[in-house]
């Protein structure tokens, strides 16, 4: 069972992960590690142009994901007047999107999953019912 804490760390090892970190400091790592990232931001913009991207989540805690993410990183992201709450528009330089954005947030969103999978179950065995096999369907 992962705790809290322990998805803290994950999610900080990642954002280091796609910095390039080889340091473990806490706090400076992280820091550190977000400034690499954007220093990689400007570095791109400035040999490639931002262009409008669309992206399509999948429900509304990944749309909070990316969209602090996005923010984290100084990117405004926006939704167009009649678009699904599950779309955002970004205007970003592709290979960022390709190289750091998208990756990192593909295994956040995949260790804030896990996580909230496990917290889910345990909550529903412990308060509701011991089984929670969702297969096992009685007739």
């Amino acid at each position: 069972m992962t705790t809290e804490k322990e998805l803290r760390e994950k999610l900080r090892k990642i954002e280091a992960l796609f910095a390039g970190a080889s340091t473990h400091g806490e706090r400076a790592a992280a820091m550190a590690a977000r400034d690499r990232i954007l220093e990689k931001l400007r570095e791109f913009e400035s040999t490639e142009r931002p262009i409008e991207m669309r992206f399509t989540l999948a429900d509304g805690w990944q749309v909070r994901l990316f969209l602090a993410l996005c923010r984290r990183y100084g990117l405004k992201p926006y939704r167009r007047h009649g678009q699904r709450r599950t779309t955002v528009m970004l205007s970003v330089v592709p290979r960022f999107v390709n190289d750091i954005l998208w990756p990192e947030f593909s295994q956040l969103a995949e260790a804030l999953g896990d996580y909230l999978e496990e917290a889910t179950e345990r909550i529903i065995r412990e308060e509701v019912f011991r089984n929670t096999d969702a297969d096992v369907m009685a007739d």
